[in-house]
């Protein structure tokens, strides 16, 4: 089988179409969120329902869709994806045209937009080992990273001023766009891979090879642990997160261009994140680089409940509060993100790369709907700004999984240690 380089034109077309993928999904979720608030007037419960909508899929559908995966032509898989979000959004402007926009269809749309993003990602991540070189694996990971955000740079802003003279909803056709522009990077890309043949042995396997996907992440000590702490750390940041738009919006009294303004700052700190991951793991060990990336995350998400309680004295130092908060908490998990994914990719072996990636987000993003929901009636019932504290607390616990990670790779790969092949596999 063809790998190419990770310079190669062949990987760079790759390279565009998920960068557009990424611009659509920060467009899209801004749109959603914004229509929601300003237009459909949703209280904090409603916004929560909102969030899980989109990730709920991950509990529904994650597990078998790594299996499904692992016997589907991945590139393929992400074209369909593509195309299908494309038409979902669609949906947004052409009923607020009609006036038969509802709080409903919204959830409708981030639910049809999440079960599909499921089958893309686990497809995309599945297939840079596909596509490059095994030594260009962390390359490519950090390309894709730090483009994906430079791509949503100007994004969050631009959707922001466009939603000043036109309706938020208007804005998803620029969502739209940008699936589409991303079906046609891919149908040009170019690769090897081979559909699995199934035999009798492989059909009718789907539970045994989800099943074997979960015990690869349990029994992998290395992997065991990262997703413990991705499974955390998404937990809290979804709390946080889902109330971030009605925090801007409705508390401190910003537009939807302030909205944008802050998630193009977090962009900001994602390139640069992702950007000194590589240096960062020539000089450090992974654990150690995996460890700062987690506590930095966590010592600005204070940025939240901490803009609330200053606004009383200064909307502007509200305002300055939130965008730097941003930027050093989005550097802060791309600097996890792109260390642990390259990691995991290199200890996992390649017929298992999607259901270990689709087990992996069964746990990480499975949590994620759970803790919208869980934001939006805590924002209810005790207040927005101590739901905003919960979220802070309980991502400084997020780095304790991470902590022993050097440890237990110096263990498995010592001459001595019978766990060897573990962590070589």
């Amino acid at each position: 089988m063809t790998i190419h380089s990770v310079n190669s034109a062949n990987f760079k077309r790759f390279w565009l179409g998920q960068t557009l993928s990424q611009f659509g999904t920060r467009i899209g979720t801004l749109g959603l969120s914004v229509t929601a608030v300003e237009l459909l007037h949703a209280d904090s419960q409603e916004v929560g329902i909102l969030g899980a909508a989109s990730t709920v899929c991950y509990l529904l559908i994650g597990l078998p869709a790594g299996a499904w995966v692992d016997r589907m032509l991945k590139r393929r898989t992400m074209m369909v994806a593509a195309l299908i979000r494309c038409l979902a959004v669609l949906a947004v402007p052409g009923l607020w045209l009609t006036g038969g926009l509802r709080i409903e269809v919204l959830y409708a749309v981030a639910l049809v937009v999440g079960v599909v993003s499921v089958f893309f990602d686990v497809a995309y991540q599945s297939y840079v080992p596909v596509l490059v070189l095994e030594d260009d694996i962390a390359a490519a990971n950090a390309r894709l990273e730090a483009t994906a955000q430079v791509s949503t740079l100007g994004g969050p802003a631009l959707a922001g001023l466009l939603m000043r003279a036109i309706s938020a909803p208007v804005v998803m056709l620029v969502d739209a766009f940008t699936y589409l522009a991303c079906f046609l990077c891919l149908s040009v890309t170019k690769d090897a891979e081979q559909r699995a043949v199934p035999t009798p042995e492989t059909k009718g396997r789907l539970a045994a090879d989800i099943a074997e996907g979960l015990r690869f992440v349990r029994d992998q000590p290395v992997v065991r642990r990262l997703a413990a702490a991705m499974g955390v750390s998404n937990f809290f940041a979804t709390m946080v997160a889902t109330l971030v738009p009605v925090l801007v919006i409705r508390t401190l009294g910003f537009d939807s261009f302030m909205l944008g303004l802050v998630m193009t700052c977090g962009a900001v700190g994602g390139v640069l994140g992702a950007l000194l991951a590589p240096r960062a793991r020539q000089r450090f060990s992974v654990g150690a680089v995996m460890s700062f990336g987690l506590l930095t995350t966590a010592f600005f998400t204070v940025s939240s409940p901490l803009a609330a309680l200053v606004a009383a004295h200064s909307r502007i130092l509200a305002g300055a509060v939130l965008l730097v908060g941003e930027f050093g908490l989005t550097a802060g998990a791309l600097l996890f993100n792109v260390t642990q994914v390259s990691l995991r990719q290199s200890l996992c072996p390649k017929n298992l790369l999607g259901r270990m990636n689709a087990s992996i987000r069964f746990v990480v993003w499975g949590s994620m709907p759970l803790a919208a929901l869980l934001a939006g009636w805590l924002g209810s019932a005790i207040g927005m700004v101590p739901t905003l504290w919960i979220g802070v607390v309980g991502s400084v616990v997020t780095v304790l999984p991470i902590l022993t990670v050097d440890k237990v790779m110096t263990a498995a790969t010592s001459p001595t240690d019978a766990g060897t092949p573990e962590v070589a596999r």
